[in-house]
């Protein structure tokens, strides 16, 4: 159903991830964006590049000549707002068989995991305005 939805919006799981993070991290990294979702570098850069052609982000050299700072424009945070709902919905959909307790015990075994495995990680994600 989300996928449907997102479809009529022309946005991909892959774009609503980045835009998401954005949203949340304006003027990330590229390499720290794909350390977020964990994508590829080339991932990322394929589906930034498609959002900017559409408007829906900058990406704005920052520093040195590989460091790019990437924010929303203010199309990308209205399409990412219209894809809310949608994206809302479907994860009701996903926890609806677990009662709260159950819901609250998967999201904190996932960020267990997610935890371990950045332990791990080439390079550890750090969002912006905090210290490494």
């Amino acid at each position: 159903m989300f996928e449907d939805e997102c479809r009529a919006l022309q946005l991909t799981p892959a774009q609503f991830g980045v835009l998401t993070v954005l949203s949340a991290h304006p003027g990330l990294g590229q390499s720290s964006l794909a350390r977020a979702l964990g994508f590829d570098k080339v991932t990322v850069l394929r589906v930034l590049r498609g959002l900017e052609a559409r408007g829906l982000v900058t990406r704005l050299a920052d520093g040195g000549r590989r460091n790019v700072a990437v924010s929303l424009t203010e199309a990308g945070l209205a399409l990412l707002e219209q894809a809310g709902a949608p994206a809302e919905k479907a994860y009701r959909r996903l926890m609806g068989p677990l009662d709260r307790t159950q819901q609250q015990q998967l999201i904190t075994l996932l960020q267990q995991l997610t935890g371990e495995l950045e332990d791990h990680a080439r390079a550890a994600f750090v969002p912006p305005g905090t210290d490494a």
